[in-house]
């Protein structure tokens, strides 16, 4: 589904990622870890077309997305929740998640029962504003914003990122409820051993470059990456 070659980008003049390389196949669970400053984020970035591309080739369904603008990789197929200011805090739920179908109008309708179905938490929150919802809610926002238009692949940067553990398990649980459903899943995230543990592959990346790969489960059982990565 998605092919990621060689890849050098990074911001203005200088590099993070220095050859980066990863792959997602249809209904996979892809995590990618790394300490910080690893060029996780940047990654995710590069894929969406956020970043400035100097080398390699990205490939989303076989076509090359390279020099693409971020919608029209959207409208490809491809879904992005940012790590930050991934909602409109002044828009309600619902226009939240009005903004997510700008692609098409037509699949609001269509498309709200399911993001719905994955998140009943927010049935009831439709018109509240977002800025006044608790920082789960919040995060089931963004992630449903792009699910409404049901992306083939959705990318999460550090989807559980500054959320309790009860919480945290729950957004987990909504992960893989979402892969349930059809959707691959590449998501960069802090807590290593929770995402790994659902995880189909995981790439660790260090200084910009491809560290180890390998199944999930297989990963946490690595002592290198248990010693290096996961606190032993």
């Amino acid at each position: 589904m998605l092919r990621v070659d060689n890849v050098v980008a990074g911001y203005t003049d200088v590099d993070i990622l220095h050859g980066v390389s990863i792959q997602i196949d249809k209904n996979e669970i892809v995590t990618v870890i790394g300490p910080n400053g690893a060029g996780k984020s940047t990654l995710m970035k590069t894929i969406i077309g956020l970043t400035k591309f100097r080398g390699g080739e990205i490939l989303f369904g076989g076509e090359s997305i390279v020099g693409m603008r971020p919608d029209k990789i959207v409208r490809k197929g491809m879904g992005y929740v940012p790590q930050e200011r991934n909602i409109f805090p002044t828009l309600t739920v619902l226009e939240n998640l009005e903004i997510g179908v700008f692609v098409d109008r037509g699949c609001l309708d269509e498309n709200l029962g399911e993001v719905l179905r994955i998140f009943p938490e927010l049935r009831g929150r439709l018109h509240q504003k977002t800025g006044t919802m608790s920082g789960g809610e919040q995060k089931m926002v963004a992630v449903g914003r792009a699910l409404i238009t049901e992306p083939a692949l959705l990318l999460l940067d550090e989807p559980s990122s500054a959320l309790s553990p009860k919480l945290r398990d729950l957004l987990f649980q909504k992960i893989e409820a979402i892969n349930e459903t059809g959707t691959a899943i590449t998501m960069v995230e802090q807590n290593a051993k929770k995402a790994l543990a659902i995880s189909d592959r995981g790439y660790i990346l260090e200084m910009g470059k491809n560290r180890f790969e390998g199944e999930g489960k297989s990963l946490l059982e690595d002592a290198d990456v248990r010693g290096l990565y996961l606190g032993g």
